[in-house]
C-alpha cells in the first residue's frame, strides 16, 4: 500500500539527525587529545605522544577516508513533504553555531601550548620540540579549514547574525574575504574559464592553488569597490565587507600576539595557509573540468547539477554539512544543509573528499582517477571541457578535436 503525503510527512525521521553533532570532533580533537598526550607521558612515551599533536591531518588523511571507505554513501534524501519543517528546524542551526566556541577555544591552547616554555604539568621536560609544534600548528589549521566550511554554510544564509558569524569563524584563517567572492563571485561564475575556484582540466593542484588564492582575493574587493561606489562610498569605508572581515583577523591575531608574544609568529602563518589550502584543494575537486557552455549571446548557460562533482559519502558529509551534495547546493545556495539532496542527474567522484584530498597534492595520481571521468562526463568530448589554456592545443591534437 502506498503512503499518502501526510504519512510520509509523519513516518521519515532523519537519521542523520544527533550524527551531526560529529562536525564537533574537528574544533575540540586537541581538548581531546590532551589527556592521552599526558597518559602516554606518564607512561614515559614522551616520543610516541607528540604524533597526537598532529590529529589534525591524521583526521583529514588517515581517519576520514577510511571510514568513508567503510561505511560508504548515504542514500538519504528528505521527501517534499517534510523540506519545510526540516529547513526550520533550528536544531541544524544551532549545530554550526556550537562549532565557533569550540573553534576559538582550540586556537587559544594551541597557541598556548606552542608557545609555552614550561609543559611539565603535561609531562615534558621544558617546551615543545619541533615536530610536535608543527603537527600543532597543522592541527589547529585543519579545523580552521574546516571552519571555513561551516563559514560557508552559514554565509549563505539571510540572517544577519549567521552572516556575522560565518566572517568570525573566518578571521582565524584570514579569509574573511570568501564569505564575499564565494557567494557573490563563485556561485555567478562557477564552472567557467573566468571563475578562480573551479579548476581546469589538466590544471595541477600546484598550479590552481595561487590563482585561486589570489583571483579569489582580487575578485572579491572588486566585488566589494562596484558595490560601495554604486552608493557613493569609497572602497576604503568600514562598510567593506573584505576590510571588517579582515579587521577581525587583525584584531584577534594582534590580541593573540600581544599575549603569546612574536614566538607565536611560525603557528599564525602554519595555521593559515594550512587551512584555507584545505578550502583551496576541496575548490580544485568541486569543479575539476567542468563546464557551462558559452550561449551565441555571450552569456554561460544555466548553473545545472551537471556542473559539480558529487559526493554522497556519508561520513565526510557529516563533517562537512553536506557540502558534498554540491550540484544542490549550486542549484539553491541559500538551502540549508540538512535538506540538501544527492541528484542523480549529478557527475559522482569515487569517494568522500577526505579520500581524495591527498590525491589533489600529486598531479599524476590525480589526472589518472579523474580525467577519464571528465571526458566520460562529456561523452569524449573535448571541446566541451574547461581545458587548461597551456594544454589546450596539446588536448585537442590529443582527442582529435578542432581548435
Amino acid at each position: 500500500m502506498t503512503a499518502g503525503p501526510g504519512l510520509d510527512t509523519m513516518v521519515w525521521q532523519d537519521k542523520k539527525r544527533y550524527l551531526w553533532l560529529l562536525g564537533l570532533i574537528a574544533p575540540t580533537a586537541l581538548l581531546v587529545v590532551l589527556p592521552m598526550v599526558w597518559a602516554m607521558n606518564q607512561a614515559g612515551w614522551q616520543a610516541a605522544s607528540t604524533v597526537l599533536f598532529w590529529i589534525g591531518p591524521i583526521l583529514v588523511y588517515v581517519v576520514l577516508p577510511l571510514l568513508d571507505l567503510r561505511y560508504g554513501p548515504d542514500g538519504q534524501n528528505a521527501p517534499d513533504e517534510v523540506m519545510e519543517r526540516l529547513e526550520n528546524d533550528k536544531y541544524y542551526r544551532y549545530c554550526t553555531y556550537v562549532y565557533i566556541p569550540f573553534q576559538y577555544l582550540s586556537v587559544v591552547v594551541g597557541a598556548y601550548l606552542f608557545t609555552a616554555s614550561d609543559l611539565s604539568w603535561l609531562g615534558y621536560e621544558g617546551s615543545l620540540n619541533w615536530p610536535a609544534k608543527i603537527g600543532l600548528a597543522l592541527s589547529v589549521g585543519a579545523l580552521g579549514g574546516i571552519g571555513i566550511n561551516t563559514a560557508h554554510e552559514m554565509g549563505h544564509k539571510k540572517d544577519s547574525l549567521e552572516r556575522w558569524l560565518s566572517k568570525i569563524t573566518l578571521a582565524q584563517t584570514w579569509y574573511g574575504h570568501f564569505y564575499i567572492e564565494h557567494n557573490r563571485g563563485h556561485h555567478v561564475r562557477v564552472a567557467t574559464p573566468e571563475d578562480p575556484a573551479s579548476a581546469r582540466f589538466g590544471e595541477t593542484f600546484w598550479e590552481f592553488f595561487p590563482r585561486s588564492v589570489i583571483g579569489s582575493l582580487r575578485s572579491a574587493w572588486r566585488l566589494e569597490a562596484q558595490r560601495l561606489r554604486r552608493l557613493d562610498k569609497s572602497p576604503w569605508h568600514l562598510s567593506n565587507d573584505v576590510l571588517n572581515a579582515w579587521l577581525m583577523s587583525v584584531v584577534f591575531w594582534g590580541v593573540m600576539l600581544a599575549i603569546f608574544g612574536p614566538a607565536l609568529i611560525p603557528f599564525v602563518i602554519i595555521q593559515a595557509v594550512y587551512g584555507f589550502s584545505l578550502l583551496e584543494s576541496v575548490n580544485y575537486l568541486e569543479h575539476y573540468g567542468l563546464l557551462r557552455q558559452q550561449l551565441p549571446n555571450g552569456r554561460y548557460e544555466r548553473c545545472t547539477p551537471e556542473h559539480s562533482w558529487n559526493s554522497d559519502h556519508i561520513v565526510t558529509n557529516l563533517f562537512l554539512y553536506h557540502l558534498q551534495r554540491h550540484s544542490d547546493h549550486h542549484a539553491n545556495p541559500t538551502r540549508r544543509y540538512q535538506t540538501l539532496r544527492s541528484m542523480a542527474e549529478a557527475p559522482n567522484l569515487p569517494s568522500g573528499y577526505a579520500s581524495l584530498i591527498g590525491l589533489t597534492y600529486i598531479p599524476p595520481l590525480w589526472r589518472r582517477l579523474m580525467d577519464h571521468r571528465v571526458l566520460e562526463h562529456y561523452d569524449g568530448d573535448i571541446t566541451r571541457v574547461n581545458l587548461q589554456p597551456r594544454l589546450r592545443e596539446k588536448m585537442l591534437a590529443r582527442y582529435g578535436a578542432v581548435a
